[in-house]
């Protein structure tokens, strides 16, 4: 096995977690109606579901937190905040917001009209659902390398063949904003290549059609760039990230990843007639435009983690964090999406279980399995999350893989917990012939996976009879 490698910090405080009994486990997963979304955090044992907000803040950041002006209007963690996203982003106005599905509520709201396409590399859930319920469609132009064996450096990447194709089809006036995720979170955590950037910007400049990022992981996409892509090898991270906001007209961030924060995010943008338009809605719905739903205090912590997520130590011991674990799920039996993204691991649920079919949702029985075995919470990006449903037959329309996120946090856990996973891993791979599947016996209309109820086949269909 490959050497662990050595964290770039020590720790100074310390959080306890208990591992609860397997017959408490699973009790709790049945009282949650097999939804680990519904699980109490205490719960679980080690807590993968996600690496929004669950970073760890570094001694500087709990500094800043000293510092935060909780003025409602102009307050000065708004202008050290502000001083911030320009210097990095290099863009004339900062709009704050909670969290990025609020950055996508205010442009959709704004810019997107009922029945426009909104084509993306590929849309990651809020994005989706936000998306759709302004009545647009959101449409997923992923490269050919993203969903195939091969381990392409950049499967991140959008196809621009399908994207001039999408704009000559529909035309221009339908097609309000190009977005690009970076990384490309659905398809696995995979990183855009600057020449992809730069080609899809050509293409939007040509048609004068904005591009936007959605740029939760823009640090770790900037290292993937200086590690993989010809030509920047001597760069500075921060040059990289300059490079590439300079392709684009503006931003959505949820600052809960890369800003290393537990809440936050923002739009950064050059038009002021739309950021008038926005920050107007912004007082309607979310707080005024210099504080934008959060308070002063979470403002300095962002000044503070999006410059220290530039550090080339922090990211190079991220993405070796995430290759370690990558490994030892490989060696316990795991069959994984290659090469590993830059903040989790995805599981190809639909390969360890083929006899689950995707209307019964392989990686959420994989999923629970974690927990259940483990006390690991992980989730499913499959036809829970992405499936769809056929207007004219009923039938389940499945998502393109069946996966398992397991989200690492930043700055959280140790590589003996990563060890311990994969010893996990290897026991759910022992005893995988006995794992079910799922049927949902309550659903809302957008983001289900968030509240739905489920029931595992045989007792569903008990229930019916």
């Amino acid at each position: 096995m490959t050497r662990q490698p050595s964290e770039p910090y020590r720790i100074k405080s310390v959080e306890p977690i208990t591992l609860l009994a397997p017959e408490e486990r699973a009790e709790r997963i049945k009282r949650a109606h097999y939804n680990l979304f519904k699980l109490d955090a205490a719960s679980i044992y080690l807590d993968l579901l996600t690496d929004s907000g669950t970073s760890a803040m570094s001694n500087r950041q709990w500094a800043a937190l000293m510092l935060g002006d909780e003025s409602y209007a102009g307050a000065e963690s708004f202008r050290r905040f502000e001083e911030t996203v320009k210097e990095l982003f290099a863009k004339r106005f900062v709009i704050p917001c909670h969290q990025g599905r609020v950055a996508e509520n205010l442009m959709f709201s704004i810019l997107l009209e009922p029945g426009q396409f909104v084509p993306n590399n590929t849309h990651f859930d809020t994005t989706r659902g936000n998306v759709l319920h302004k009545g647009g469609v959101p449409v997923d132009l992923p490269c050919a390398a993203a969903h195939s064996d091969e381990a392409h450096p950049f499967k991140g990447d959008m196809d621009v063949d399908a994207l001039s194709k999408l704009i000559a089809d529909q035309g221009r006036d339908m097609v309000p904003m190009v977005i690009m995720t970076i990384t490309n979170n659905s398809a696995g955590g995979q990183p855009v290549s600057m020449r992809n950037l730069k080609d899809v910007a050509a293409i939007c400049r040509e048609h004068g059609i904005p591009l936007y990022y959605d740029c939760a992981r823009f640090a770790e996409n900037a290292y993937f760039i200086k590690r993989d892509e010809a030509g920047y090898g001597d760069w500075e991270i921060a040059a990289i990230v300059a490079e590439m906001f300079s392709l684009c007209d503006g931003a959505m961030m949820s600052a809960k990843k890369d800003g290393l924060a537990n809440m936050g995010g923002f739009i950064t943008l050059n038009d002021e007639s739309l950021y008038r338009r926005l920050t107007e809605l912004e007082i309607l719905i979310e707080g005024f435009p210099t504080y934008g739903g959060l308070a002063g205090r979470d403002l300095d912590i962002l000044a503070v983690g999006l410059r220290e997520v530039l550090s080339y130590d922090y990211l190079d011991f991220r993405i070796a964090q995430v290759d370690y674990f990558a490994n030892v799920l490989r060696t316990a039996g795991m069959p994984l999406v290659e090469p590993p993204g830059g903040h989790a691991v995805f599981v190809d649920a639909g390969r360890l279980l083929p006899d689950i079919p995707a209307e019964q949702f392989p990686g959420q029985a994989l999923a629970i399995a974690f927990y259940v075995e483990g006390g690991i919470r992980a989730v499913e990006i499959g036809t829970l999350m992405f499936g769809t449903t056929d207007p004219d037959t009923g039938a389940t329309i499945p998502a393109r893989q069946e996966l398992v996120r397991m989200a690492l946090p930043r700055r959280v856990y140790t590589n003996s917990q990563i060890d311990y996973i994969g010893e996990v891993a290897e026991r759910i791979v022992q005893t995988k012939d006995s794992l079910r599947g799922f049927d949902i016996v309550y659903q809302s209309q957008f983001l289900r996976h968030f509240t739905a109820d489920l029931l595992p086949v045989e007792e569903q269909k008990l229930s019916v009879r």
